[in-house]
């Protein structure tokens, strides 16, 4: 070989890196908008009200495109929700005191959850749509009941304390989940504004309804 082949050997490997990189770039950025496209629709219009080509429309890719990446709509929304529901867990379980009272912890859940609700309202609105879906698999399934375990652990427990009512722990949680959510669709719908005092008001009447 010469040494001008050698060189043009030499360099052919990193171009040939370079090409590989960015097509694997250009992989990960169609799938990401495409995830994002779907988010955003299937907390919109539901999962049966959100068609593949509107999802391709909104991320700009051909509606074939979606299938190399996802082999069903059934496969994208199982995908979203375990990226989502797997977040909210991490955000809700994250440093969790264990050893600290009860109060405590609960504020730990609440700030945690308002922080995901700020930080991810598209997730938050699409996993409260799709959590009892019949089109979700045996993983978002298992997923979906280890976080809501650990909630309900945290009730079952309190009780046994004597901290919280001694009411059934999917009761108690029902309670606060359910005012939790109404808290946000105030907010969100301009009745007022999470400042910390909303917040903190907020959580405190949601403690009022569930301690002894």
């Amino acid at each position: 070989m010469g040494r001008s082949s050698a060189h043009a050997h030499v360099r052919a490997a990193p171009e040939r890196d370079r090409a590989d990189n960015v097509g694997k770039a250009d992989k990960t950025d169609k799938r990401e908008a495409i995830l994002e496209a779907a988010l955003d629709l299937f907390a919109e219009r539901g999962f049966h009200g959100t068609a593949v080509p509107a999802v391709a429309e909104r991320a700009r890719v051909g509606a074939g495109t979606i299938y190399r990446y996802f082999e069903s709509k059934e496969a994208l929304v199982n995908e979203l929700y375990k990226r989502h529901k797997a977040a909210l867990g991490h955000a809700l379980l994250g440093d969790f005191p264990a050893d600290a009272p009860v109060r405590e912890q609960f504020h730990h859940f609440w700030k945690r959850t308002i922080a995901f609700a700020e930080e991810s309202p598209q997730a938050l609105v699409f996993i409260e749509l799709h959590h009892h879906a019949d089109y979700l698999d045996d993983e978002s399934r298992a997923l979906d009941a280890r976080v809501m375990g650990a909630a309900r652990d945290f009730f079952t427990q309190s009780s046994k304390r004597q901290v919280t009512k001694a009411a059934p722990p999917d009761l108690l949680l029902a309670i606060v989940w359910g005012a939790f959510l109404g808290v946000l669709r105030g907010a969100w719908e301009g009745h007022y504004e999470l400042t910390p005092a909303v917040v903190r008001h907020a959580e405190e009447c949601c403690w009022e309804a569930i301690r002894r």
